[in-house]
């Protein structure tokens, strides 16, 4: 990891896997709505409605996995002052947030013919709505951080404090009387029928490298930006 906090070895690395996972994350994630969509039977009880799991539940993954990548990077930031942490949490906020916002649209759609009402104050839905609250006040403080040369630890503090709010979401169907569903994955097993798990898990590969791709792409811009930046304040400098 430490070989790989220099920007220029993390450059040359992301400028061939950034391509790579973007390109195998289209093509999976396009199977595997195509397989989802079209070859899986409509659900006993949800009818045709089940087919929106193939996008709800790898973007809900994806969301609470990224606010994650940003809580790791903001410890790995604060204790070991690695360069790049700073810039794989910020890289990891945008895309975070559109898979948020994308499971908590998908997740309405789902429960408008299931429970009737397009939202409820389930607490699942709800501490999912916090994560995205903590998605764009994490994005507004970081570039505050930037604009205005505050320390980048006052985001990565916040970073590590939003984490709170993972393990809330996994187990809210659990330690609340919800109207979601109860987890259909667990560690060694599942409650899902092989038909649907399949393609699925298809899908939460696809997702999980455009994911990846995307961070990459914009850490890279990131590091453009800085360094960008850093040239016309030397620039500024050799003037006066």
């Amino acid at each position: 990891m430490h070989g790989f906090a220099n920007p220029k070895r993390f450059l040359a690395l992301a400028g061939w896997l950034t391509p790579v996972l973007l390109t195998g994350g289209l093509l999976l994630t396009a199977a595997a709505l195509f397989w989802g969509f079209t070859q899986v039977p409509p659900d006993r009880l949800m009818g045709e409605t089940v087919r929106i799991i193939f996008i709800h539940v790898p973007t809900a993954w994806l969301g609470m996995g990224g606010w994650t990548a940003i809580a790791v990077s903001s410890l790995v930031f604060l204790v070991w002052r690695h360069p790049l942490a700073a810039i794989a949490a910020r890289g990891a906020a945008v895309p975070g947030l559109v898979f948020t916002i994308i499971c908590l649209v998908t997740g309405s759609v789902w429960g408008r013919p299931t429970w009737g009402t397009w939202w409820v104050w389930d607490g699942r839905l709800t501490s999912m709505l916090v994560l995205a609250f903590l998605y764009i006040a994490y994005i507004a403080l970081a570039q505050a951080a930037q604009r205005e040369g505050i320390s980048a630890r006052i985001p990565a503090i916040f970073g590590l404090l939003g984490a709170v709010n993972i393990p809330i979401i996994n187990r809210s169907v659990v330690w609340w009387n919800s109207l979601h569903q109860p987890p259909s994955i667990t560690m060694g097993k599942s409650a899902i029928d092989g038909v649907f798990l399949m393609p699925l898990l298809v899908a939460v590969l696809g997702f999980s490298l455009i994911f990846g791709g995307v961070v990459l792409a914009r850490m890279r811009a990131l590091l453009a930006d800085i360094q960008a930046e850093a040239r016309l304040r030397r620039r500024a400098m050799e003037a006066d």
